[in-house]
């Protein structure tokens, strides 16, 4: 299990801002735990009503992605799972997600909380998925992600201070301070 490591970060304030979370449709159960997570993390920070688009697949994360990060919603959470099968098309499916989701956030300076899990079978999925005996929740983590970093960016962008392990920092040499 890869959870090792991880910051340990309180939540932050992010009330004011507009989040939505798109979500694949395959592999139900693994990916009703991941919204679960990702609206969970949602309500930790203050957020009031994220929006929620369902797609039919990870491959179509992207497009959806793209979309909400057009319309002007502050940070997008991005879930899906693909287990791996007999053929080539996991690494094809698993690249083009993955590509597409990395390329919303740069062209749009939106974060995108990566709630992608690429699984050798349905175990690992389940393990990572925040469902009860569940090891991880990733989409806990996705969505804490997108909204700590949406946190940041506004920072540089001067609209309110960066927040790391739940406190604001400001100042030179702060972890907020690129110039």
């Amino acid at each position: 299990m890869s959870g090792a490591g991880a910051p340990a970060a309180a939540p932050v304030d992010c009330s004011d801002l507009r989040v939505a979370v798109v979500a694949a449709s395959w592999h139900e159960t693994v990916m009703d735990g991941l919204l679960d997570g990702a609206l969970r993390a949602c309500t930790d920070h203050g957020v009031r009503d994220p929006r929620v688009v369902r797609v039919p697949g990870s491959f179509e994360l992207p497009v959806a992605a793209q979309a909400l990060a057009a319309a002007g919603y502050d940070a997008v959470v991005a879930l899906g799972v693909v287990i791996r099968g007999g053929t080539p098309h996991f690494d094809y499916v698993c690249a083009a997600a993955t590509d597409g989701l990395s390329r919303v956030a740069l062209d749009h300076t939106v974060p995108v909380g990566f709630g992608l899990l690429t699984c050798d079978d349905d175990a690992q999925a389940l393990d990572r998925a925040g469902l009860d005996g569940s090891k991880e929740d990733k989409g806990y983590e996705a969505a804490a992600a997108a909204l700590a970093t949406a946190r940041v960016l506004g920072s540089v962008a001067g609209d309110a201070p960066a927040a790391v392990d739940g406190a604001a920092h400001t100042g030179a040499g702060a972890v907020s301070d690129l110039g």
